[in-house]
């Protein structure tokens, strides 16, 4: 009997052993990180842009397909959101005057994209959809659900166009770029007229077109100098500031009245 027991702990031994190797054999999961070069940016008034940098890392990354290639990075620094109004204007009797308006909730003042290779080259388009990745797959959320999809349609396409004639929604292909095989670089570019308050960086890896991981970091965008004490006292003596406001104009075009006045 002992014997048998002797024989039987060894064969539990030995299944034991052979497990161990085999789970140690078991791949890791990539994953991906990333640091900001600043957590905040001052902006003054005579603030003209500027680029933004963002390094990260992979995390357990297959030596052979990085040496393929076959790993994209993109970034999205990403603004805070609020609501928006489009209005469309047509002209009535010779005079430009708005007609109809939409209203959009929690849409990104700002959404700045920088990716290793043309989007297209990454992944599938429904695969930015799922992820909510790009400028033209941000859900634009409409306040009066009730509106014709062709009404939401439309203003939704008048609202990217707007937000990339100015700058705030941008687009950098390349601007992703492998150090190594393990370490990258993005650059972002901050529009001369980014919205303060809190920017989400965002990176999302892709392997051989499957998405992979997302990490996040944040960034603080504020002004700074005399621009923001005036920042500060409209937002906390909106009232007062309001007053101030007005009576400095009334002020400015009595005096203006007074020196190109004609005798």
């Amino acid at each position: 009997m002992r014997a048998r027991n002797t024989f039987a702990t060894a064969i539990v031994l030995s299944l034991l052993a052979a497990a161990v190797p085999a789970k140690a054999q078991v791949p890791l999961t990539e994953g991906i990180q990333i640091g900001l070069s600043t957590d905040n940016v001052s902006i003054t008034a005579g603030f003209s842009g500027a680029d933004l940098t963002i390094f990260g890392s992979l995390e357990n990354p297959d030596p052979l397909v990085a040496r393929q290639g076959r790993y994209d990075v993109i970034v999205v620094l990403e603004g805070p959101p609020k609501p928006v109004v489009v209005r469309r204007k047509d002209r009535v009797l010779g005079v430009w005057v708005n007609l109809d308006s939409e209203t959009f909730e929690n849409v990104p003042v700002s959404y700045s994209v920088a990716t290793t290779r043309p989007l297209q080259d990454i992944t599938e388009p429904n695969s930015y959809k799922q992820l909510s990745l790009g400028a033209s797959n941000l859900y634009m959320q409409p306040a009066d659900a009730g509106d014709s999809p062709a009404t939401i349609q439309e203003f939704t396409a008048a609202l990217r166009e707007r937000k990339s004639a100015t700058g705030l929604y941008s687009e950098n292909v390349g601007g992703v770029q492998f150090l190594s095989q393990n370490l990258f670089r993005a650059t972002v570019r901050l529009a001369p007229n980014v919205p303060v308050g809190t920017h989400k960086a965002r990176a999302f890896l892709f392997k051989s077109g499957l998405f992979i991981k997302e990490s996040s970091a944040q960034l603080e965008i504020r002004k700074s100098g005399f621009e923001q004490s005036i920042f500060r006292v409209a937002h906390n003596y909106s009232f007062l500031y309001g007053v101030f406001a007005i009576s400095l104009a009334m002020l400015t075009g009595w005096l203006g009245r007074l020196i190109f006045r004609r005798d």
